[in-house]
């Protein structure tokens, strides 16, 4: 009985070490978002900061209202991609557990 709590305990702690590397090296992964034909690209980190906005030159002269939504759908597009590449990225460490309430 002893062994497998000691086992378990290890395993835990791999794991504990393991998501944590993984969430640093999130931190260092870039993806961008994108609206209007790519004519606005919002980049950002796994860790959900934004890194860089670019956005045409030719939408500078369109509607406030219509540059303002191309950039939420930007980021919302980013969003979305950070989610994706997280959850794939954990999806790894947290295979097999079925840890009810993980979100990986």
């Amino acid at each position: 009985m002893k062994g497998g709590l000691g086992n378990i305990m290890k395993q835990a702690q791999a794991m504990q070490e393991n998501l944590r590397k993984a969430q640093k090296e999130l931190a260092s992964i870039e993806v961008t978002g994108n609206a209007g034909g790519e004519m606005v690209s919002v980049t950002m980190t796994c860790r959900h900061d934004v890194r860089r906005v670019q956005i045409d030159p030719s939408l500078m002269q369109d509607d406030k209202e219509v540059l303002e939504d191309l950039i939420a759908a930007a980021v919302n597009d980013a969003v979305r991609k950070v989610e994706k590449t997280t959850q794939e990225k954990m999806a790894g460490l947290t295979s097999g557990l079925g840890i009810p309430g993980l979100p990986f």
